[in-house]
C-alpha cells in the first residue's frame, strides 16, 4: 500500500458528483481520529492511541443507515451505550435492496449503481451520505466507533445474483478512495466483506482493491479487518495481507461449540499474531441453524455462551446480534428469516443487557498477559461431560503468570480445576454470575493440587463463572467497574 496519497476535490451538484485528481496533490494530513485506534505491540488486543486498553464490544446493526431515521438512530445508540457497547457495525450500501429503496429521507447511495459516483448534492441534509455523515457523528459523540462496512457482499460476489453487478476492482479502488476520504477524520474501523464466499481471484481482487483506496482515502488513519462467510473468518484467505490488522470471524448462527467456535482459538494459534474477534455469532431470538419449524428460536443462554467461548478463546472482544435489529424490521417491513418482534422491542431483549458483564468481568483483572487455557480445567472420565462438548462445553482463560484464572461453564455440573496453574500460596474463589454480573465469594484455601466446584445452582441453562485469584493480589470482586 505505498501507492501515493490522492486529493478527492468534491464538487457538490444535484445528484452529481466530480471527483478532480490532481496527480501532483497530496492530502492534507488527516485529523487526529477520536479512538486512534491501533493493535497493541502483543498484536492480541486493540489500544487507542494512548495506549488504553479497548475492548471491542460490538452489536451488528446492518441496516443502521439505510432504515432508520435520526430520532430512531438516536434511540437506538442512546440504548447501546447504555449497555456499554462499543463498537456498532453498520453497512453502507446495504444488504436489503440498499443500493435501490431510498433512506428513510428518500435518498439513495449511488448514481446509477455506479460506485465511482456516489450520490451527493448541495447541503448539509440533502444526500444519501449526508445522512451517514450524521449517524457516524452521533455515534462518536457518544463514544461509540462505528464499524463501517463499504458495502454488503452480494454487491461483489456475483453467486448470489442479489441486484445489478456493481464492483470490479478498479471500480471498487476508487470507491474506497472517495469512502476513505470523506470519512478519514471519524472514529471507524473498516469491516470489508459482507456475509459472502471469496470464491475466486476476482472476488480476492475486488476485497484487495478495496482495500487499497480506503488506505489511500483515508491515510491509514483507521485499523480493517474483513467480515467473513457464515462458519469462516478472513484468515482463511487473507491473513498474510498488510492491509487485514485485525481477523474477523463469523461463528455462525448455531447454538453449540461447533468447528465454528472451535476456529476462534485457532485463529489465535496462527503466525504471524494477530487479534481475533467473532464479528457474528448466533443472535438472539434467532432461527437456530436456520432451522425455526425444527430447532426454534435462540434464547439469551444461546448468545451468552458464545461471549465466554470466544473470550476465553483468546478474543479481545465479542460481538452481540438480535435477529430483529440487525434487520431494523417492524411492521410493514417484509421479514428475513422470521423475526420475532419489532427493533425497537427487541432492544429490551436480556442478553444485549447482558453482554456487558463478560466486558466488565474481563476489565477487573489485568489483562496485558492473558492467554486461553483449557488445561485448567480437569477433564472426567467421560470427557463429553467435563470439558464437554456442544452447548455445555466449558472454556478457560488465565494471566499467563498465574495472577488469575477464569472457567466458564454452561450448566450447573460440577467439575474440577488444576490450582497448580496459579501463583502464590492461597487461591481466592468467586461464582460470577454471567446473567446479571453479580459475584459471590467462595472463601480463600491453600492452592493444593486439584479441587472440585459445585456451581451455586443447577440447571442446563444456568452457566457460570468460576474466578480463581491468587490471594496475595488483592483484586476486588470480580465484574468490579472502574468508573
Amino acid at each position: 500500500m505505498t501507492a501515493r496519497p490522492r486529493r478527492f476535490l468534491v464538487a457538490k451538484t444535484a445528484l452529481v458528483v466530480s471527483l478532480a485528481v490532481p496527480g501532483g496533490l497530496a492530502p492534507a494530513a488527516p485529523a487526529a481520529v477520536a479512538a486512534g485506534l491501533e493493535v497493541a505491540p502483543d498484536h492480541r488486543t486493540l489500544v487507542r492511541g494512548d495506549g488504553t486498553p479497548f475492548f471491542y464490544l460490538g452489536d451488528t446493526a446492518w441496516e443502521l443507515f439505510h432504515r432508520l431515521d435520526r430520532e430512531e438512530a438516536t434511540r437506538y445508540l442512546d440504548d447501546r451505550v447504555a449497555k456499554g457497547f462499543t463498537v456498532i457495525q453498520a453497512v453502507a450500501l446495504a444488504e436489503l435492496d440498499g443500493l435501490n429503496t431510498p433512506n428513510r429521507y428518500g435518498f439513495t447511495p449511488l448514481i446509477d449503481n455506479d460506485p465511482t459516483r456516489p450520490s451527493v448534492a448541495p447541503g448539509p441534509e440533502n444526500d444519501y451520505w449526508d445522512h451517514v455523515d450524521w449517524v457516524i457523528d452521533a455515534a462518536n459523540e457518544r463514544g461509540v466507533t462505528i464499524g463501517l462496512l463499504p458495502t454488503w457482499g452480494d454487491k461483489w460476489n456475483l453467486k448470489w445474483g442479489v441486484g445489478p453487478v456493481v464492483f470490479t476492482p478498479e471500480n471498487a479502488e476508487y470507491y474506497g478512495e472517495w469512502l476513505g476520504h470523506r470519512y478519514h477524520e471519524k472514529d471507524l474501523i473498516w469491516i470489508l466483506g459482507g456475509d459472502r464466499p471469496v470464491e475466486t481471484a476476482a472476488d480476492a481482487a475486488i476485497i484487495r482493491g478495496m482495500a487499497m483506496g480506503l488506505r489511500r482515502g483515508d491515510g491509514g488513519a483507521h485499523l480493517m479487518t474483513f467480515h467473513p462467510m457464515g462458519g469462516q473468518g478472513s484468515a482463511q484467505h487473507f491473513h498474510d495481507e498488510d492491509w487485514l490488522d485485525f481477523n474477523m470471524r463469523q461463528n455462525g448462527h448455531d447454538t453449540t461449540f461447533t468447528k465454528g467456535y472451535a476456529g476462534t482459538l485457532d485463529d489465535y494459534r496462527r503466525t504471524p499474531t494477530k487479534p481475533i474477534i467473532d464479528g457474528e455469532p448466533i443472535y438472539e431470538d434467532h432461527p437456530v441453524s436456520f432451522k425455526p419449524e425444527e430447532n426454534g428460536h435462540s434464547v439469551a443462554a444461546d448468545v451468552r455462551r458464545p461471549l465466554y467461548w470466544d473470550l476465553f478463546s483468546g478474543a479481545f472482544g465479542h460481538t452481540y446480534g438480535h435477529h430483529s435489529i440487525w434487520q431494523m424490521w417492524q411492521p410493514g417491513r417484509d421479514p428475513v428469516n422470521f423475526p420475532l418482534m419489532p427493533w425497537y422491542e427487541a432492544l429490551d431483549q436480556p442478553g444485549s443487557s447482558q453482554m456487558q458483564y463478560g466486558r466488565w468481568l474481563l476489565e477487573s483483572r489485568p489483562l496485558g498477559s492473558r492467554i486461553p487455557d483449557d488445561s485448567v480445567i480437569v477433564n472426567d472420565a467421560v470427557e463429553t461431560a467435563v470439558p464437554g462438548a456442544g452447548r455445555y462445553r466449558l472454556k478457560a482463560t488465565r494471566d499467563s503468570g498465574g495472577a488469575w484464572a477464569m472457567v466458564y461453564t454452561p450448566s450447573g455440573r460440577p467439575f474440577s480445576v488444576d490450582l497448580e496453574k496459579l501463583s502464590g500460596d492461597e487461591v481466592r474463589a468467586w461464582w460470577f454470575n454471567p446473567r446479571d454480573g453479580s459475584a459471590e465469594a467462595l472463601g480463600t484455601f491453600p492452592r493444593e493440587g486439584q479441587r472440585e466446584f459445585v456451581p451455586p445452582a443447577p440447571g442446563e441453562m444456568l452457566d457460570w463463572v468460576l474466578v480463581l485469584d491468587d490471594a496475595s493480589k488483592g483484586f476486588p470482586p470480580p465484574g468490579t467497574r472502574e468508573d
